[in-house]
């Protein structure tokens, strides 16, 4: 992918796409996470601080930081795929450099290499206090576009 493609806007229709899809997920709305950024092969989700997702230290937890990056990863996939596909996550891995600690985190996911079955993805999450970011974890990952089928 090549950096103007990561400042673009998703078109309307993929915008609304990624979002009703997101929107179904459980999890993410368990958690507070919200999608900040829609772009073609980028996709950036935000998560609050709040007690919920943090660790006995404050800390956001691990589990958190993770489920926001696969999401990132994934819907970011999911901006490059037909519109009769939907995207499971194969594997990821996650390296925590630092606590995670600020008022938000975020997690970018982009992608790397589209391919016509797999998709390998970069992953980012950064604690963020007003207008100060910290790189707290990185990680990879493999999806795989499979057919669309209905939402539970």
């Amino acid at each position: 992918m090549d950096d103007q493609a990561h400042q673009d806007e998703a078109s309307p229709e993929m915008q609304a796409r990624v979002r009703a899809s997101f929107e179904s997920q459980g999890l993410m709305g368990h958690l507070g996470a919200r999608i900040a950024h829609i772009a073609p092969g980028r996709v950036r989700i935000t998560l609050p601080h709040r007690p919920e997702v943090t660790q006995q230290n404050g800390y956001f937890h691990a589990g958190a930081t993770s489920a926001i990056a696969d999401s990132a990863g994934g819907y970011a996939a999911f901006t490059l795929f037909p519109e009769d596909t939907s995207v499971l996550s194969v594997e990821y891995k996650i390296n925590l450099l630092a606590p995670a600690l600020g008022d938000h985190i975020e997690a970018i996911g982009t992608v790397l290499k589209s391919g016509r079955t797999l998709t390998v993805c970069r992953l980012e999450v950064f604690g963020v206090r007003g207008e100060e970011r910290s790189l707290v974890a990185t990680g990879q990952q493999t999806l795989i576009r499979v057919e669309a089928r209905p939402e539970q």
